[in-house]
């Protein structure tokens, strides 16, 4: 109930303070729960992610420092956040979403990890494997500084065509460099299809 209200708050505010963005080829999302893995652009990429694959609720991974606050974590708890300690991540890392996925919700993931990062992490394609789950590679183009969020409809977003991961195989150095070119390259993809000269630059790149 709270995820639903809140989605609809969510997409007022993007509509009032930014338009309606662009969403295309929403067509080629699978039926019932899977992961949805794009670059991490800005910290509002995940919010736009989630209202462009509406119907479908996502539950979310959010550092542990956020639920800190009884408030905040009230609130991220019941959008379907999960904490991550990214000091010293456990086994709750993969077995959560796992769970989450097989019983409906979808998953929404950054395979860098980190805004600041462009090395793609073998967790998604573990979690895919565990899960059952496709993958759906997603792209974010527009601001990543806030303030030109008030710069209205100047966001896009992509789906790409679904990626499977057999659950027989095997997690070695080998697949997991195969699926992440095969990630990293329909990421390419899909932001040349928006706008061949796109480039992303990192508003606060770490030295």
């Amino acid at each position: 109930m709270f995820y639903s209200f809140i989605r609809v708050v969510a997409r007022w505010i993007l509509y009032l303070i930014n338009g309606k963005p662009m969403v295309k080829n929403y067509q080629k999302l699978p039926s019932g729960s899977f992961i949805l893995a794009g670059p991490h652009r800005t910290w509002w990429d995940p919010i736009y992610f989630a209202l462009a694959a509406a119907p479908l609720k996502f539950s979310f991974m959010a550092k542990i420092e956020l639920f800190k606050n009884p408030i905040l974590r009230w609130i991220l708890v019941h959008a379907n956040a999960f904490p991550v300690d990214r000091s010293n991540p456990g086994p709750s890392v993969i077995k959560t979403p796992t769970k989450n996925l097989k019983h409906g919700l979808g998953l929404i993931m950054f395979p860098s990890g980190s805004r600041h990062s462009s090395e793609l992490k073998s967790g998604v394609m573990m979690i895919a494997k565990l899960s059952g789950k496709p993958v759906v590679p997603i792209v974010y183009q527009g601001p990543v500084k806030f303030r030109n969020l008030f710069k209205r409809n100047n966001v896009s977003l992509n789906f790409g065509e679904p990626i499977y991961v057999n659950r027989g195989e095997k997690l070695t150095e080998e697949n997991i460099e195969e699926f992440t070119n095969k990630l990293q390259t329909s990421f390419d993809a899909l932001d040349h299809e928006l706008d061949p000269n796109y480039i992303y630059i990192d508003p606060k790149p770490k030295n």
